[in-house]
């Protein structure tokens, strides 16, 4: 797979799921409005935490490949 194929699929699902991950703090935020026990809302938000951390990590992946690409562009040497 190309820089260009990896940065091209990287970066919008890291951007979808940077934007899942926000959606769910929010969800953790009303549960503990809520007054539901406390072992649910820190599940709740822990699991938000850890998806919103992983969308952090597949767009920057996705950046690492943009600049790999535009490298590979740059210096003219299109061969992977």
């Amino acid at each position: 797979m190309t820089h260009k194929k990896k940065w091209l699929l990287f970066a919008p699902l890291g951007l979808v799921t940077i934007g899942a991950g926000a959606c769910m703090v929010q969800w953790a935020g009303s549960l503990m409005q809520q007054r539901v026990p406390a072992k649910q809302w820190v599940a709740a938000g822990t699991a938000a935490l850890v998806v919103f951390n992983a969308g952090m990590s597949l767009f920057g992946k996705g950046v690492a490949e943009s600049v790999l690409y535009q490298l590979r562009e740059k210096s003219g040497n299109t061969k992977e």
